[in-house]
């Protein structure tokens, strides 16, 4: 079966640990293709993206166009409303039966997918895959069996990037040259996207 990765989040800006979590998963892994799908609202962040949907989608697509295993979706943003994983699952699964779905988490998540909106209900369409990520370390023992399960671990390279800390330096007027793509880099400096 045709085996796809599933990367969630704001992407708020896109961002070379992005990329690198989901390179590492597909190679791991042995996914045919990884599929960014940017966020509307996210359930676990106060309040909206920093970016609009559509200026964020667009910074996905450049940030992966040379890679032939990344898609760009707009599930979520087309869905409109609080983005919860497992609607985005049962869509996907809906519209394309013939894939198997991999959810990659970092390892911060892995211990917190209990309190996930509908986790029993996510588990059974989805695996998940955990990125080993720096200091973070995963205890799957203290999660349910059911989640147990379905879940694979990967180690990836340490990087330490962060949205957040890009949208600072993009504040204080500092330079993000090499945390995030060089198409991304320019489209940022050309929208004036995230300055004080």
């Amino acid at each position: 079966m045709f085996k796809v990765g599933i990367m969630g989040g704001t992407f708020d800006p896109i961002h070379y640990g992005h990329l690198l979590a989901a390179e590492s998963a597909r190679d791991a892994c042995e996914l045919d293709e990884v599929w960014f799908i940017p966020s509307n609202c996210p359930p676990l962040k106060g309040g909206k993206p920093g970016a609009d949907g559509a200026v964020r989608l667009e910074m996905v697509r450049l940030a992966i166009g040379g890679n032939p295993c990344f898609r760009a979706m707009d599930t979520e943003l087309r869905r409109g409303g609080v983005s919860y994983s497992v609607d985005t699952a049962a869509t996907l699964q809906q519209e394309y039966p013939d894939r198997e779905f991999y959810y990659i988490v970092g390892s911060d998540r892995i211990n917190d997918l209990p309190s996930w909106h509908r986790i029993e209900e996510l588990a059974a369409i989805v695996r998940f895959i955990g990125l080993e990520r720096p200091g973070a370390k995963p205890e799957p023992d203290g999660l349910p069996e059911y989640l147990r399960q379905r879940i694979s671990f990967v180690e990836m390279p340490q990087i330490d990037i962060s949205s957040t800390d890009i949208r600072r330096r993009r504040s204080e007027g500092r330079s993000i040259r090499y945390l995030v793509p060089d198409a991304v880099y320019h489209f940022m400096i050309r929208n004036g996207l995230y300055e004080a």
